[in-house]
């Protein structure tokens, strides 16, 4: 793969700014990342970088509404969002090659001088409740959230990102105002540019425009949960037309040397169509209409979790077909021919993701953040090349022979079946 061209320049009060120039490109991405997501919040606080996340969004002096924010980047044709993660918050917008100041100026604007009127807040504070309620009456989403209170038990990383009814519903003015000052500082910021920039005229643009009084003084940071030592179930009863399932075990961070191993295995189980659970499970067996695998990384832990939504009177067989296919995979080699197809797969999907702007800004600013370095393409590339059937097998032991944790939405009236099939 081509080499990316990139540099990380350090602005006053300890921002990093990371320029990518792609002049074939006509945009421009810009994103401002922040130290900060729901691993930082306590109970009581839970959801509130989701909610200031929204509510930078609803109005600042020069721009005192949502609509004057929007037109402002969509009457230029370009794109602006944002998302609250476990431990980032990025806002990003995407703009013609043109427009790179005003990009800049809307994206200070929004989170150095949001109005936070009780207002505001009382209206999105409904809107997030219901956002809460939705993903609630989704099982194949909860499903999910379920699967992270187990993994995480009474551990911010076990708490749904928006937080809870009950702590949303109680979050006050006082508190966002404190919590935006404690987080949104410059020392806990990375901002990544990329498209048709040029580095020196960015680090001007960015250094004229950065307006960040916070103190950057939050230590919220939670610790690391202790290791799970015995397998678990967690049954939530509804009267679905599927059953919806996670299985999985504690995993890597994403500062682990394996954790390029993982990424392969996780590509060989439950990646794409031609992945060993798709296969057994959709196509051989003819269960379920999706069935993946996944894996989710933080700075100091994570974990990988198999999905599955079947009829729940094929459930046990489709977990047991899940659980023997984990087992496979630590009891034995994988060929090197499907080593290979999920190395070229991993290649290639690192190659296509990486065409548009924003996908580079976002690549390469989260690195910064939340690894403190950027790894050059070729060692990534080489990461990757260098991983081994043995590594495959080392690492599946690893991560796989562990309790394994089991997350279920369905019409079922005991969990005794799905204890059985992990060993609980």
């Amino acid at each position: 793969m081509k080499p990316i061209d990139f540099s990380v320049h350090e602005l006053e009060g300890g921002v990093r700014l990371v320029t990518a120039p792609m002049p074939d490109r006509a945009s421009v991405s810009l994103a401002l990342m922040f130290s900060v997501g729901s691993r930082y919040e306590s109970d009581r606080l839970g959801g509130i970088s989701h909610f200031i996340e929204h509510l930078f969004f609803k109005g600042t002096s020069r721009r005192p509404s949502a609509q004057l924010i929007a037109e402002a980047i969509e009457g230029v044709g370009g794109v602006m969002n944002a998302s609250t993660d476990k431990e980032v918050t990025t806002y990003w917008t995407k703009v013609p090659d043109t427009h790179a100041d005003l990009a800049a100026d809307v994206l200070f604007d929004i989170v150095s001088d949001s109005r936070l009127t009780p207002e505001d807040i009382e209206r999105e504070r409904t809107v997030i409740l219901e956002e809460l309620k939705m993903y609630q009456d989704l099982p194949q989403d909860h499903v999910h959230s379920i699967f992270e209170e187990i993994m995480w038990p009474a551990h911010p990383l076990g708490r749904d990102i928006g937080g809870t009814l009950a702590s949303v519903a109680a979050l006050s003015r006082d508190d966002f105002v404190e919590f935006v000052k404690n987080y949104y500082g410059r020392s806990k910021l990375v901002i990544s540019a990329s498209g048709r920039v040029e580095s020196a005229g960015m680090t001007k643009l960015i250094a004229e425009r950065l307006e960040l009084t916070g103190s950057a003084s939050g230590n919220g940071y939670a610790p690391p949960p202790p290791p799970l030592t015995a397998p678990a179930v967690r049954l939530q009863r509804k009267d679905t037309e599927q059953a919806h399932i996670c299985i999985g075990t504690r995993a890597l961070s994403y500062l682990d040397e394996d954790r390029y191993n993982l990424d392969l295995l996780n590509t060989i189980l439950g990646e794409g169509m031609s992945s060993r659970l798709f296969l057994e499970i959709r196509e051989k067996r003819g269960l379920a209409y999706d069935v993946h695998s996944y894996t989710s990384k933080h700075h100091d832990c994570g974990y990988f979790a198999v999905y599955t939504g079947v009829d729940p009177s094929k459930s046990e067989e489709a977990v047991n077909a899940i659980v023997a296919e984990l087992r496979r995979v630590i009891d034995s080699d994988v060929p090197e021919s499907e080593l290979e197809k999920a190395r070229q797969f991993t290649l290639g999907r690192l190659k296509l993701g990486l065409e548009s702007t924003n996908a580079m800004a976002s690549w390469l600013g989260q690195q910064q953040l939340l690894a403190g370095r950027i790894r050059p393409l070729d060692e990534v590339v080489n990461a990757i090349e260098a991983v081994t059937v043995d590594s495959i097998r080392r690492v599946a032991q690893r991560v796989l022979d562990q309790p394994l944790q089991m997350a279920v939405i369905g019409p079922f009236d005991s969990d005794s079946t799905f204890r059985k099939a992990i060993g609980a």
